[in-house]
């Protein structure tokens, strides 16, 4: 796997709040995270770089926020990450950033606007992807998360990073400036080659 954590998240709404310390704390954590700070023009698809750093992670976070509906692109990755959930088994965790998680799982209220306005002027095939997006965002908000409204964020993002520890495989993190191994590396090369050569 190439990533650990994958964000999903609408920039406007915390690029540099709750998914910038978030994202900071990960990496402070030794956790490789994949963040994409670009805008995707209007119109534009999901770059193949969003996709195979999606299927190559081993969590999604997805930080639901007000407008994240509005981006067709938070939809596409949200669409892929729920694809991924279901056929290369992607831990997703869902964010309800001041959002209850009921509006995302029913597309209420602010979300229930933001699909009106996708569906203005829909053709059949749009009307068909704004099915997929609406599907897998009430799959996302079924699943378990973190609510981040009235509550200190640093705090959830401890137990979100918490949390992700307990998912990924342990690693130990090794650098090249270890004490006495410089003569123990070399006694083991010889004895290695001793045997290789004895074969």
């Amino acid at each position: 796997m190439s990533y650990d954590v994958f964000l999903s998240f609408r920039g406007e709404d915390t690029c540099r709040n709750f998914t910038d310390h978030l994202y900071s704390t990960s990496i402070r954590n030794n956790m490789s995270t994949f963040r994409d700070d670009e805008e995707l023009p209007k119109g534009g698809e999901i770059a193949p770089e969003l996709v195979q750093a999606i299927e190559e992670s081993r969590v999604a976070i997805v930080v639901f926020s007000k407008t994240y509906a509005d981006s067709k692109w938070c939809l596409e990755e949200l669409l892929k990450i729920i694809y991924c959930k279901e056929e290369r088994d992607l831990k997703v965790i869902p964010i309800f950033y001041h959002v209850d998680s009921s509006e995302v799982r029913n597309q209420k209220g602010i979300f229930e606007e933001a699909f009106a306005h996708h569906e203005e002027n829909a053709d059949e095939e749009k009307k068909l992807k704004i099915r997929r997006w609406k599907t897998a965002m009430k799959e996302a908000g079924n699943l378990a998360g973190y609510h981040v409204k009235d509550s200190y964020e640093s705090k959830i993002i401890d137990d979100i990073i918490e949390e992700i520890h307990g998912i990924i495989p342990k690693v130990l993190d090794v650098n090249d400036n270890i004490v006495g191994m410089d003569s123990r590396l070399e006694r083991l090369i010889s004895l290695l080659k001793i045997q290789f050569n004895d074969v």
